[in-house]
């Protein structure tokens, strides 16, 4: 019954992050008690088209990506956590009663399956995770359901094998941006149980977003909207391969106009977008307020990006960097992690998962 989609175990660990454009691997030791180290990351981008919409539709490019990814991280180790998205999970919080031994808990959640899991349940992988009492009650525990396909599991461990690592945990992106964000929850001013703080994951196509108030998710959703339309507009006006702009994108090179035409608007649409998503939030929901904007994803580290969304949004904005604090390998360079920390929050968040954070 227990599948490995929530668990977690204590030692060194890589998380793997498939995004849709690229394979990023974060590599942390646990030194002590909530003490880790990065011992290195990478961040490898992935042929055009060999994942969409969440599907592998090429596992050996995938793999020999993957497998770029980890030569290029410099590690000895092959424990690796991965991640399904949170699309093509199914999750539901249940209430059961308190003190079930394990045998009969894992029929109740496959009762509960059942119910709201709209396919055969030999065709799924199913876990769940105790995540404690109901309120002040002891008679009732609240219980987490997670459901996935196993083809969509099976295809990730597989491009994992292939590249010569071994799977220990699959976890959900969403949690482990969840994981990633306690790590950064002590640099936010004014942290309380009720401080509401809404993460904002710039990713190629879509910005997901996750609404945490204190430690715990109240609202996700997502927002169609995302750093391949910079990469596009790049491609339009200047004539370039969806290579070439990604290169110029990251190390520079492109002609004076592209600042005041291309990369300005952009940015004020995604201003715009961010603040949208807060309006929407506060209106739709039984918050009237957004105390914190966190900021993640490769395009978040534009300079100037947070300070033109907290102008628009009205938010205290900030870059998320979930190794602020951490301890650092000599070869990791603090000005080059600054950068490069947003694009590698769910890689964070899978390692932590799997150190126990």
């Amino acid at each position: 019954m227990s599948l490995g989609l929530l668990q977690r175990k204590k030692t060194s660990f890589i998380g793997v992050d498939i995004s849709a454009t690229a394979i990023k691997m974060v590599e942390l030791t646990a030194i002590g008690k909530q003490q880790f180290r990065l011992d290195g990351y990478a961040n490898v981008t992935l042929p055009k088209g060999v994942i969409s919409d969440g599907n592998i539709n090429d596992l050996g490019q995938v793999a020999d990506t993957m497998r770029s990814a980890w030569r290029l991280l410099g590690s000895r180790a092959r424990q690796v956590v991965l991640a399904l998205p949170t699309a093509a999970v199914i999750s539901k919080r249940v209430i059961m009663p308190a003190g079930l031994r394990e045998e009969e808990m894992e029929l109740q959640v496959e009762s509960e399956a059942n119910q709201y899991i709209p396919f055969p349940l030999e065709e799924m992988n199913l876990d769940f995770q105790v995540l404690g009492p109901m309120g002040k009650s002891t008679d009732e525990v609240e219980v987490l359901i997670v459901a996935a396909k196993k083809e969509k599991i099976e295809d990730r461990v597989a491009v994992a094998e292939e590249a010569g690592l071994k799977v220990s945990i699959v976890d959900v992106e969403a949690y482990a941006t969840e994981t990633a964000y306690r790590q950064i929850v002590k640099q936010l001013p004014q942290m309380s149980k009720k401080t509401v703080t809404m993460i904002l994951d710039i990713g190629a196509h879509v910005t997901h977003i996750n609404v945490m108030v204190g430690a715990h998710s109240v609202y996700a959703r997502e927002q169609a909207f995302g750093g391949a339309m910079l990469s596009q507009e790049i491609q339009r006006r200047f004539g370039l391969s969806a290579e070439e702009s990604e290169i110029a994108k990251r190390q520079g090179g492109l002609p004076d106009s592209y600042e005041q035409e291309v990369l300005q608007p952009f940015l004020q649409n995604l201003a715009a977008e961010a603040a949208r998503a807060v309006s929407f939030f506060t209106n739709s929901t039984q918050y009237n307020k957004v105390d914190h904007l966190l900021l993640a994803g490769g395009v978040s580290a534009t300079e100037g990006l947070a300070a033109l969304i907290e102008e628009k949004s009205g938010v205290h904005t900030l870059v998320a960097n979930a190794f602020e604090g951490m301890a650092l390998a000599n070869k990791i360079k603090l000005s080059q992690l600054a950068s490069d920390a947003p694009a590698l929050m769910i890689a964070c968040g899978l390692a932590l998962r799997g150190v126990d954070a």
